[in-house]
């Protein structure tokens, strides 16, 4: 499986494994995912997120067709279990890497 590390902006990274949105099986785990695009060099976030179910939440979710409109070519994810840990790892994504999907603001 290929990975990528993405940095939280406080001198941490996360890895994450990268995924085919339509040609993966989602496992019933929780965790964090990007949908991301590579230009050959380097990855770009449009847009994180977080699950408690990836096999519920990424087959049907609704910013899909719209990060795809704007370059994602696959989705990264990784298992974080605990809801606490989730949230936090999710803003801190969101705050250093702005991905232009994301609406809300931390």
């Amino acid at each position: 499986m290929d990975t990528c590390i993405w940095p939280l902006g406080n001198g941490e990274t996360l890895k994450f494994g990268i995924f085919d949105f339509y040609d993966t099986t989602w496992t019933h785990s929780a965790g964090l995912y990007i949908f991301a695009y590579n230009d050959g060099d380097h990855w770009y976030a449009l847009y994180v997120g977080q699950t408690n179910d990836f096999s519920l939440r990424i087959p049907h979710h609704e910013r899909w067709d719209e990060a795809r409109r704007n370059g994602a070519t696959a989705v990264h994810s990784v298992v974080v279990s605990q809801a606490a840990n989730r949230d936090r790892l999710e803003k801190m994504l969101i705050q250093h890497l702005h991905p232009p999907l994301n609406i809300q603001q931390y």
